[in-house]
């Protein structure tokens, strides 16, 4: 009589398979465990040495200030007095009746994205968040690769995040880019699982992250999830037609709800900030920096944005994108390419009931019929959906100015294409799917030509070769972007050299808090007067130079606009004065400027005596001595010498020098009434007419008789003009000026 039951031998077979499977598995987990770890440790390197004084992306402030701000529960910043010496970069400034001092300030940008950098501003690590989401970045990846294709495709499509210039570079960088991939990336393995599974708990959650996403970077989510929606709404159709269309419903109710709900968290946000719920903080600062064709303006750089001019900025991201900064370069898209291939080559074996690509995890769904392997997310139509990302990140940003901007002035190209950072994701994932079916087909001829050992020897040989081209295209990939960063950086740490030796926070971003702090005797309870080359803003270009959300903390740093602004900075603060300044033209930190940090004092009472003392530059013949202010000048006589001692002073009735006769017209000149600028001139000629002049300018306050001055002056040398710019600066004698050229000045209040 035959035996009925299984046999012991095959129970233990069995069991042993299932045992070699979810050990495999584990292992693989563990791989890719360790590799999205080491791309987020690769990043935070990155963040440390390449960026220790950010990008000359100045957005990065604004971000880090918004994290700054929600630490201390502020959605706003209040700075009474100093609203004009103090506005952050990219904030928009409201005059409200209701708000402590009549003023109030917030960011263009969501709270998303700062909210996640304020966890590592809270623990004094802000950088690790940099390596955090880089990693999740990359495991999310991984579970997104192993879903449309298999585990092993998934692991090299984390690695390949490393190979990726923009994803290396950007996600080093405190900005919105990568922690809004992040989100989209979770939403997207958890649409995956809520359609496999017909998980409502995973759709619930689905919806939530990509609500999320919608409120840190509206436009960017909306097309990232594009594909996803097409996918949604052709589901429901095709369920619908089959009479099991409820089921289906439930499902996209449970991810629709909760990201409805965080679209009204965003429209509630703006109505608190902006008080409109459909006006974006970014429209508030902005109006016409939006999506579409048409006349296009931020901060007076403005643009007829068409059509075809829309099509060609996009053409030069793609360009970008597959030849540098996307995974191995020009090597990544054609591994891509390669990839897409397998998958379409997967799709008909399906299609025609063969299984050229298949594996025992799909057979496991028993997917009956292409309609259900719709519905319930096959892996075909989840490749189709992931690369539908990258048609509609590229068409999508088609719409928007904001590349045509980054390529214009030059952010992009230190920066890599940033407004298509989702576009890595298909590229990685095919690209992956590509390197591993290339390197099975290897392996599989290998093992039909040779032997075992020899077999293994082959593939090998061929992946050693491989990684070896890959290497070195990515490098030659990476080296100039690079190479151009970290010249900007050595630049930025020369620039506020001066700042670090007064014993000014270094680097910045170090666990003792986000910006530089003062710890040195007399850098406490500081003044920091600083320049503003691209207009009235604090934190650009200077985005170290951040204040504390209550403008309470050791520093505050005040623009340098003028004497009112300077002496309302001084009497609001009552702190001790310094000004930073430097010489050279600012150009993005493409060319070093010298800088200097000069500790102020300010002189009050009926006079204040000043002495200059000027070295006479060489080849000098002649020289003129003038003091300027309000529009009027005294000029004084003044015989030639190899150095000349200028007594000059300031009063209630005027500026004047005392130690040499006017020549002619007013001895004096009067000092309005209210803050303004004093100016003592002495130009020296050449026997060509060629000058040389030395300018000091003296922030002057007269009031009820008194007068009270800002000293030192500002002082410059210029050849060839009377009105020296910042490129004439006075950093003392290192500086690059013509021979013979030097400076001392001292000033007292007489009694």
């Amino acid at each position: 009589m035959g035996r009925t039951g299984p046999r012991l031998s095959d129970i233990v077979d069995a069991v042993s398979v299932d045992f070699d499977i979810e050990t495999e598995q584990t292992q693989l987990w563990l791989v890719a465990a360790a590799v999205s770890l080491a791309v987020g440790l690769l990043v935070t390197v990155l963040a440390v040495d390449l960026f220790p004084y950010h990008t000359v992306n100045d957005d990065e402030g604004v971000y880090l200030i918004q994290a700054a701000m929600l630490l201390e529960g502020k959605l706003f910043l209040y700075p009474g007095e100093l609203a004009e010496a103090v506005r952050p970069w990219f904030f928009v400034v409201e005059e409200t009746p209701s708000a402590p001092g009549g003023v109030q300030m917030y960011s263009k940008y969501s709270p998303v994205v700062p909210a996640m950098f304020a966890l590592g501003l809270a623990v004094g690590l802000p950088n690790l968040v940099l390596g955090v989401v880089a990693a999740a970045n990359a495991a999310f990846v991984y579970v997104l690769g192993a879903d449309v294709f298999d585990r092993q495709t998934g692991i090299v499509a984390a690695g390949l995040l490393g190979f990726s210039p923009l994803f290396l570079i950007n996600s080093a960088t405190f900005l919105a880019y990568a922690p809004t991939t992040m989100l989209n990336l979770a939403f997207a393995v958890c649409y995956v699982r809520a359609a496999r599974r017909n998980s409502s708990g995973y759709a619930v959650v689905a919806g939530s992250l990509v609500g999320l996403a919608f409120f840190a970077r509206p436009y960017t989510a909306v097309l990232f999830a594009l594909p996803f929606i097409a996918h949604s709404l052709w589901a429901l159709g095709t369920a619908w037609r089959a009479g099991t269309g409820w089921a289906v419903f439930r499902r996209y109710l449970a991810i629709g709800l909760p990201g409805l709900a965080f679209v009204g968290l965003t429209l509630a946000y703006n109505a608190i900030v902006t008080g409109d719920p459909l006006e974006f903080p970014y429209m508030a600062f902005a109006p016409l920096d939006g999506v579409g064709f048409g006349y296009r303006e931020i901060l007076g750089y403005d643009l007829v944005y068409t059509p075809e001019l829309g099509v060609e900025t996009g053409v030069e991201a793609l360009e970008m994108l597959v030849t540098q900064w996307g995974p191995m370069g020009w090597l990544g898209t054609a591994a891509a390419v390669v990839g897409l291939g397998f998958a379409v080559l997967r799709w008909w074996g399906h299609k025609t009931g063969t299984n050229l690509h298949g594996s025992e995890r799909r057979q496991a769904h028993g997917l009956g019929g292409r309609d259900r392997a719709f519905v319930e997310l096959s892996d075909d139509a989840l490749a189709a959906i992931v690369l539908g990302v990258f048609g509609s990140v590229f068409v999508g940003n088609v719409f928007f100015w904001g590349t045509h901007n980054g390529l214009r002035n030059g952010l992009i190209d230190l920066l890599g294409p940033f407004y298509h950072f989702d576009a890595l994701v298909p590229l990685v994932v095919f690209a992956a799917a590509g390197l591993v079916g290339s390197l099975r087909f290897v392996r599989h001829r290998a093992h039909g030509r040779f032997s075992p050992s020899e077999a293994r020897g082959v593939v090998f040989a061929v992946a050693l070769v491989f990684a070896l081209v890959a290497g070195g295209v990515t490098l030659g990939a990476v080296e100039e972007p690079y190479d151009e960063n970290r010249l900007r950086t050595e630049n930025l740490e020369s620039t506020y050299e001066p700042l670090l030796e007064a014993g000014f926070e270094s680097p910045p971003l170090t666990p003792a808090g986000p910006n530089f702090s003062g710890k040195a005797a007399g850098t406490e309870n500081a003044l920091v007067f600083h320049p503003d080359p691209y207009g009235d803003w604090s934190a650009h270009p200077f985005q170290t130079l951040r204040n504390d959300p209550g403008f309470d903390g050791r520093v505050v740093y005040a623009i340098d606009d003028g004497p009112e602004q300077d002496f309302t900075a001084l009497d609001a603060t009552n702190r001790t004065p310094y000004r930073f300044a430097y010489q050279g033209s600012w150009t993005g930190a493409e060319d070093p400027v010298t800088p200097e940090l000069t500790r102020l004092q300010v002189l009050s009472g009926e006079r204040v005596t000043a002495t200059t003392v000027l070295g006479a530059p060489e080849e000098t013949r002649t020289v003129s001595v003038r003091v300027e202010a309000d529009g009027e000048y005294a000029r004084y006589d003044v015989p030639m010498a190899e150095n000349h001692t200028i007594d000059w002073e300031m009063t209630a009735e005027g500026v004047r020098v005392t130690n040499y006769p006017h020549a002619g017209g007013v001895r004096r000149v009067s000092v309005p009434e209210g803050a303004s600028e004093v100016d003592l001139a002495v130009t020296y000629v050449g026997d060509f007419g060629e000058t040389v002049t030395y300018r000091q300018t003296v922030s002057v306050e007269r009031a009820d008789g008194d007068v009270r001055v800002v000293w030192p002056p500002e002082t410059r040398v210029c050849r060839l003009s009377l009105d020296c710019g910042s490129d004439g600066q006075w950093v003392g004698p290192d500086g690059d000026y013509v021979a013979g050229v030097s400076v001392e000045t001292n000033a007292t209040v007489a009694r």
